[in-house]
């Protein structure tokens, strides 16, 4: 069974790469041509509904998802009550901010907010269709299918953002992108789901799920307003052009770091709770994420905080100058949200949503702190603080760990220092070897060249055994 658990496992990690790493380099080009078509403003606006747009998204779901996905046995019943009862209170949620609409253009003094938000929302709806049959797949490990579906959606809401971002449709053409997206995303997965809804409707097994489920959407509520309380910040006090510099310079930050949070997340949560109360196998898988997190997550996010200024004017050109800084400091953030990631999926998988829950609640009271304080201070001093003490918080959780399953601290150390110190030593030089050179194109270049070879030649030096399964694995699926 361990060596069946085993490949599953690879195989998870494999093709949660390849859905990770693939819509994230489509959404990369998807991206560049949007940011050269549209304008710091335009992004702006739609960057003051993000807020709402996530929290009603984590509200329609409820946490059942990962309910379904916990559960050690799943019956048609547990997916079909999901399902009704995610498209039921979707279409209240529509409806709620259907006539809130003026109350949110008013707020942000942007009257344009109000048809703008009436579209965009829509896909509320779509994408409540689509939950159950997501939480099928995550379950049964079938990220093949996933990574078939993500792809075709980023591809073809993609296509249609930038057609009508080059016809002059403004902020509309990011709406209808959204739109497009989950359309195709829900079809898609309908498709290759095995389960399908019926009309016999009860909603008994949502009710049994609601004590762990509650939790969960308690935490994800408090963890999606702590992601985007910040554009809402901005968007209130600042100029508008303020928001669209902090939406872009979040946007390739999540990009980049959503990689890992993808690969991890579409694997760690079915392996931990099938090894179910089997503390030392559950240690020693937890290990191994870490250390493969540490491994891809700390070089990543430590290039791109380095490349970040001829990225930015290469890539979407000078006018988004101001955003380059903010990606910096939110890049140092990223680095460690994958961590999240791993201790949070540990948590439910342990049955221990209420930690998940208390220790999220306790990271947005410290976040919200540091907006009452610093807020005057300017944007740059915000973001700064924000991160300190997400990076900080992570220590919290590690606390939780060796509660749940005994991870100790030198462990956890041993697991993820060698790779951030080894990642940032690499960034430090490669920016004084390279910093003389003054075209931005060979700049690029020449620094993801040296850095791939220093820090793969740094793991070879000091034997990394997880650059070798990596190889390895590789080798085996060409």
């Amino acid at each position: 069974m361990s060596e069946t658990l085993k490949e599953k496992t690879a195989k998870g990690l494999f093709w949660g790469a390849v859905n990770s790493g693939g819509t994230q380099i489509l959404s990369l080009v998807v991206g560049i041509f949007l940011a050269r078509l549209l304008s710091p403003s335009e992004y702006g606006i739609i960057g003051m509904l993000a807020i709402f747009m996530a929290v009603a998204a984590n509200i329609q779901d409820c946490g059942f998802a990962n309910a379904l996905i916990n559960q050690k046995e799943v019956r048609h019943e547990d997916y079909n009550s999901v399902f009704w009862f995610n498209v039921v209170v979707s279409g209240f949620i529509y409806v709620l901010l259907f006539l809130s609409a003026p109350l949110i253009a008013s707020f942000f003094r942007q009257p344009v907010l109000v048809p703008l938000s009436r579209l965009l929302f829509l896909s509320l709806i779509l994408s409540a269709l689509g939950i159950a049959h997501n939480a099928y797949l995550t379950r049964m490990m079938m990220n093949r299918e996933k990574a078939y579906v993500a792809l075709v959606s980023v591809v073809i809401s993609g296509t249609v953002g930038i057609v009508l971002a080059w016809r002059d449709m403004s902020y509309w053409s990011l709406a209808w992108q959204q739109l497009i997206y989950n359309l195709v995303t829900c079809i898609g997965r309908a498709f290759f789901s095995r389960w399908h809804p019926d009309f016999h409707i009860d909603f008994r097994p949502v009710k049994r799920m609601f004590r762990f489920s509650s939790r969960i959407l308690i935490t994800s509520l408090v963890n999606t307003v702590n992601q985007n309380v910040l554009s809402m910040v901005f968007g209130r006090f600042y100029h508008v052009n303020a928001v669209g510099n902090f939406t872009q310079a979040s946007k390739w930050e999540n990009m980049a770091h959503g990689f890992m949070n993808m690969t991890v997340a579409h694997v760690a949560q079915p392996v931990l709770a099938t090894l179910g109360d089997e503390q030392e196998r559950q240690l020693r898988a937890f290990r191994k994420m870490l250390r493969f997190t540490a491994f891809i997550s700390f070089p990543v996010m430590f290039f791109l905080a380095l490349v970040a200024r001829e990225f930015i004017v290469l890539a979407i050109s000078e006018k988004w100058l101001d955003a380059v800084p903010l990606l910096q400091i939110l890049c140092l953030s990223g680095a460690f949200a994958p961590f999240y990631v791993l201790y949070q999926h540990l948590s439910i998988s342990k049955g221990r949503s209420d930690i998940y829950m208390w220790c999220t609640i306790v990271l947005i009271l410290c976040q919200t702190v540091v907006i009452v304080v610093f807020h005057q201070k300017g944007i740059l001093t915000m973001v700064w603080a924000y991160t300190i003490v997400n990076i900080l918080y992570l220590l919290l959780w590690q606390l939780m760990a060796r509660q749940m399953i005994g991870l100790k601290w030198i462990h956890a150390l041993q697991d993820i220092l060698p790779f951030m110190l080894a990642s940032g030593f690499v960034v430090v030089v490669i920016y004084f070897a390279t910093r003389g050179i003054a075209n931005n194109v060979v700049l690029l270049l020449v620094r993801i060249v040296l850095t791939v070879i220093l820090y793969f030649y740094i793991m070879k030096l000091f034997r990394a055994k997880i650059l070798d399964e990596s190889v390895e694995f590789f080798k085996r699926k060409m």
